[in-house]
């Protein structure tokens, strides 16, 4: 069995007390975003995850350092590393996660309020899940095709490939995975759990794992 462990937060304010925790990069990056929402998350995101992998780590949250060098172009933009740990974050709205594991993790949160056009849905289900949706009320196709939405921003993340792997090379079954495209994904190894983050919100956590997977989820406060 293997362990996962999920905390929810809501945006922290751009307080001393929490800017303090940015290294001198972070700072940079958060001074880039224009709007105060989007500055508020991305603290929180780090703030969080300071805290949390401080504590397993017996650091400070102030010397937890991340390395977050984009693979692509080298600016420090990309998913936040550290070694020996395996984590992932995600936020949208006013809610913003943190999943830590024994094993590579990937999150992903979505706000209920998005909608699912025929577009979005070609570009994210394969034929076979498309088939799935056939007949269903609108509210009932929405919350379906965003359960497979956020499963799959969930498994692509796990991979630290993101969108590298095209969403439609993925297929699911309810909860599980079928088949991938991409070696990185094999369903032998591969655990997925849906979440609970909240009314007005859709969640779900992905380890690369063969064992079973326990998911346990937590409220954050600072």
């Amino acid at each position: 069995m293997i362990e996962c462990t999920v905390w929810w937060a809501a945006p922290l304010p751009g307080e001393p007390r929490f800017l303090a925790l940015l290294d001198p990069l972070e700072q940079e990056r958060h001074r880039a975003y224009r709007q105060d929402i989007d500055q508020r998350r991305f603290l929180t995101g780090r703030v969080l995850a300071k805290t949390v992998l401080g504590q397993r780590l017996g650091l400070a949250p102030a010397d937890v350092r991340f390395d977050a060098t984009c693979d692509d172009c080298g600016k420090p933009h990309g998913k936040p590393r550290l070694p020996g740990t395996e984590f992932s974050i995600s936020h949208s709205g006013d809610r913003i996660g943190l999943a830590v594991a024994g094993a590579p993790v990937g999150l992903d949160v979505e706000s209920a309020t998005r909608r699912a056009d025929d577009s979005l849905i070609s570009y994210a289900l394969n034929e076979t899940e498309q088939q799935t949706l056939a007949g269903l009320g609108a509210a009932e196709r929405t919350a379906a095709f965003f359960r497979y939405w956020t499963r799959k921003e969930a498994l692509m993340k796990a991979t630290g490939k993101g969108l590298r792997i095209p969403l439609r090379s993925i297929t699911l079954d309810g909860g599980r995975l079928a088949a991938s495209g991409d070696a990185a994904l094999d369903p032998a190894t591969t655990r997925l759990s849906d979440l609970d983050p909240g009314e007005g919100y859709r969640a779900a956590v992905a380890v690369l794992t063969a064992e079973d997977l326990h998911v346990t989820e937590h409220h954050w406060t600072p």
